[in-house]
C-alpha cells in the first residue's frame, strides 16, 4: 500500500514517476486565467489566518460544507474565522474521492510542511501551524507566488476597471512577476440583466463615448480594447450559458439595442441575435489585436434563489447546463473563420460529455497560423478532479494533438491554488506513463519529457506570447 500522498502521489508506474520527478515538477506555472483580486497583489496582503486564504471566496468548499449539513453562518456568515475553520476541518475528513481532499492536503503539505491529514482531531494543531507561517513575511500574497514559480498571472477584468494595481505592480521593479489583465466583456453583452443601463453609462463614462446606439457601444469597447492592450492584455474570456449563433444584420441588431436603450426589454430572440452579433464582433477585435478568446460555457448559474438573494452570485449555486450547443458553436467559429478573422480560440464546456464533441469541433479550424490555433481548454470547475481531467485529455489525445495542448490553469481567487498544477501534471505524467507501459508508444523519453515540459510551460509562452 502506497502511503498517503507520498513522492509518487497519481503515480503509478516507473515511466508515470520518472516523466513527473525530471520534466515536469521543475517547470515554472503561467495561470492564464484565474480570479486573483490583483489590489491584494498590489498591496501584497498578509493574512491573519488560514481561513482568510483558505475559504474566503471559495465557493467549491462551501458546497461541500453545505452538503455536510453546515450551518450558512459557518460558511458565508458572521462565525468566528477559527469556527469557520473547524467546519471545514469537520467537512474535509468525509471528502474522500473528492479533489477538495487531495487539493487540500497538497497545500498543507507544499507551502506548510505538514505531512498529517486535517480532520476534527487534529484541527487545532493545524490552525496553529499555519498561522503562525502566515505571521511572517515569506507567506504575503507576492511571496506566496514567488515560492509557486509563477512567471505569469493573468487576472479577469470587466472593460470599466481601471486596471490601477495592474500599473501599480508593473510599475513596481521589485516584484518580477507578469500580473496582467484579462477582457470579460459579459456585462456589455448582457443587456437582459436589470443593471444594464447603468451600466452602459459607467461604459460611456470611462471610455469617454456617449453610447446611444450600437455603434456606439462598438466603438467604446474598442477604446477600452485598445487600453487593456496597452497594459499587456493577450487574452479574453466569455462565460456563457451556451454558445449561440444567431444571425443578423446590422441594422436588425442596431434595433434590438436600441430598444433596450428605450427601457423595453428585447424578446430571447431578439437577446440571442444580439449576444450573436456581440460575441461575432468581439472575435474579430481578438483576431485583430492578436488575442486569444477563451469560451467557458456549459453553466446554469445562481439555481438556489433564496440564498442566491440572501449572499449574491458565486457562492456556490452554480450547476452543469445540459443545453448541447455543438451545432451552435461550430456555426459561429465558421462565420469568423468565413471572414479570416478566427482568433486563437480555448473552449471549456462544463458538461463533459461535450468533451468528444469540441474534439471534432476544434480539427475543423486548425491551420498554420498557429500551432494548436483552437484549444480543447483544460477540464473546467466541476471537471477539474482526476476523472475529469482524465477524460478530458484522453478525449483530447483521441480526436487532436495532446502534444499540443496548453495545459492547466488555476480558475481560483486563493494564492495556495497553484499546487493544481502539481495535480494536474502528475495525472498527466500517469496518463503517458500509462500508455507507455501498456505498449501504446514507445519509451522515447527524450521526446516525451520535452512534450511534458511543452504541456506543462512551453506551449502556453508560444500560443499567448508571454
Amino acid at each position: 500500500m502506497k502511503p498517503f500522498m507520498g513522492n509518487d502521489f497519481l503515480l503509478s508506474n516507473d515511466t508515470a514517476a520518472t516523466l513527473y520527478h525530471d520534466y515536469a515538477a521543475k517547470m515554472p506555472i503561467i495561470d492564464y486565467h484565474c480570479h486573483i483580486n490583483p489590489q491584494e497583489i498590489a498591496e501584497d496582503r498578509k493574512f491573519e489566518n488560514i481561513t482568510q486564504v483558505w475559504l474566503g471566496g471559495d465557493h467549491y468548499k462551501w458546497r461541500q460544507m453545505r452538503s455536510n449539513g453546515i450551518d450558512e453562518r459557518l460558511i458565508t456568515g458572521d462565525a468566528s474565522d477559527y469556527e469557520k475553520f473547524l467546519a471545514w476541518a469537520a467537512t474535509l475528513q468525509k471528502a474522500i474521492g473528492n479533489p477538495l481532499y487531495h487539493w487540500s492536503h497538497l497545500e498543507l503539505k507544499t507551502y506548510f510542511g505538514y505531512e498529517g491529514t486535517l480532520s476534527p482531531e487534529t484541527a487545532d494543531e493545524v490552525w496553529n501551524l499555519c498561522n503562525q507561517k502566515l505571521a511572517t513575511k515569506e507567506f504575503s500574497a507576492r511571496n506566496l507566488i514567488r515560492r509557486s514559480n509563477v512567471t505569469v498571472i493573468c487576472t479577469t477584468d470587466d472593460p470599466i476597471d481601471s486596471l490601477a494595481w495592474h500599473k501599480q505592480i508593473a510599475e513596481d521593479a521589485s516584484f518580477d512577476v507578469q500580473v496582467l489583465p484579462a477582457w470579460r466583456p459579459d456585462k456589455a453583452m448582457n443587456l437582459e440583466k436589470p443593471d444594464y443601463l447603468n451600466y452602459l453609462t459607467k461604459l460611456s463614462a470611462v471610455s469617454g463615448i456617449k453610447i446611444t446606439s450600437y455603434a456606439d457601444l462598438k466603438e467604446a469597447l474598442r477604446v477600452r480594447l485598445a487600453f487593456f492592450a496597452s497594459m499587456g492584455c493577450k487574452v479574453s474570456d466569455h462565460g456563457l450559458e451556451f454558445v449561440m449563433y444567431a444571425p443578423a444584420d446590422e441594422s436588425n441588431v442596431a434595433a434590438i439595442f436600441e430598444k433596450r436603450l428605450s427601457g423595453e426589454m428585447p424578446t430571447l430572440e431578439e437577446q440571442l441575435r444580439f449576444k450573436s452579433a456581440f460575441l461575432l464582433f468581439m472575435g474579430k477585435e481578438y483576431h485583430r489585436l492578436n488575442w486569444a478568446m477563451q469560451l467557458h460555457y456549459g453553466t446554469r448559474r445562481d439555481n438556489n434563489t433564496r440564498l442566491f438573494r440572501a449572499i449574491g452570485p458565486d457562492t456556490g449555486f452554480d450547476c452543469i447546463n445540459s443545453i448541447n450547443c455543438a451545432a451552435e458553436l461550430a456555426a459561429f467559429l465558421n462565420a469568423l473563420n468565413e471572414t479570416d478573422e478566427l482568433p486563437r480560440t480555448i473552449l471549456y464546456s462544463l458538461n463533459p460529455i461535450d468533451n468528444a464533441a469540441i474534439g471534432t469541433i476544434i480539427g475543423c479550424f486548425q491551420d498554420s497560423s498557429a500551432i494548436g490555433k483552437i484549444q480543447h481548454g483544460s477540464a473546467w470547475w466541476f471537471n477539474d478532479n482526476k476523472t475529469g481531467m482524465t477524460e478530458q485529455m484522453t478525449s483530447l489525445a483521441n480526436l487532436g494533438l495532446l502534444s499540443n495542448f496548453i495545459g492547466m490553469l488555476t480558475d481560483s481567487r486563493s494564492f495556495l491554488s497553484y499546487t493544481r498544477h502539481e495535480y494536474f501534471r502528475r495525472i498527466l505524467c500517469n496518463l503517458v506513463g500509462t500508455w507507455v507501459e501498456n505498449g501504446e508508444y514507445p519509451a522515447d523519453m527524450k521526446f516525451l519529457g520535452k512534450m511534458i515540459e511543452d504541456i506543462s510551460y512551453h506551449n502556453c509562452v508560444r500560443y499567448f506570447g508571454f
